[in-house]
């Protein structure tokens, strides 16, 4: 009967070692795949970097530079009610928005004709007061 447990005993040690020696080996195989896929990682990087973007650069300028210089050259005359339409400021005032007299979230700009009073209420609070309201 001793025999028998310590064939079985061998048997499993066996087992263990030879799996220890599989995983071992794996582990080495794939340690070299990920070193080899690092390496060509950074030569496609690199490539990239010294090929590839100078002459992206090259055609970007060359399409660009007549486009800027045209727009450079146009004198184009825009008034500043051009812009006042886009981006403005609103102060509140005892009847636009007086719950946001004085507190520091008020934000108070108009965006293409749309004022963002603040974050938490982004078209006022219908009261006085407001329960946000802190001082500037």
């Amino acid at each position: 009967m001793e025999d028998w447990s310590k064939g079985l005993f061998e048997v499993i040690d066996t087992a263990v070692a030879e799996m220890e020696k599989f995983v071992t080996e794996v582990s080495d195989e794939l340690q070299n795949m990920v070193e080899e896929w690092v390496q060509l990682s950074e030569a496609f990087v690199d490539d990239i970097q010294n090929k590839v973007i100078p002459e992206i650069d090259e055609y970007v300028n060359e399409i660009l530079e007549p486009i800027l210089d045209i727009y450079f050259d146009l004198e184009l005359d825009l008034g500043e009610e051009d812009f006042e339409s886009f981006v403005s400021y609103v102060y509140p005032t005892a009847t636009q928005n007086p719950a946001c007299r004085g507190c520091q979230h008020y934000h108070g700009h108009v965006y293409n004709n749309n004022l963002l009073v603040c974050a938490m209420h982004p078209y006022g609070v219908e009261d006085d007061t407001c329960p946000d309201w802190e001082s500037a």
